[in-house]
């Protein structure tokens, strides 16, 4: 599956959540490594989900850029 992520600027460091998996966060000092780390954080919730006995959410959210 293919989920949205929505990187911030937090400070000195990155901040990263998945809008369709509440809860699942990462941060890091750069980009690259927050990409990197909320990859392993979805990796990681997802799998507790399931043996938890949960069926893991569909992504439904969208991102997209509109000039304003």
């Amino acid at each position: 599956m293919r989920y949205a992520i929505v990187i911030e600027k937090a400070g000195s460091n990155y901040s990263a959540y998945v809008p369709d998996l509440p809860g699942c966060i990462a941060t890091a000092a750069t980009i690259p490594e927050v990409e990197s780390e909320i990859r392993d954080a979805i990796r990681f919730h997802l799998e507790g989900l399931k043996e938890d006995g949960f069926t893991p959410p569909f992504p439904t959210s969208i991102a997209e850029y509109v000039d304003a």
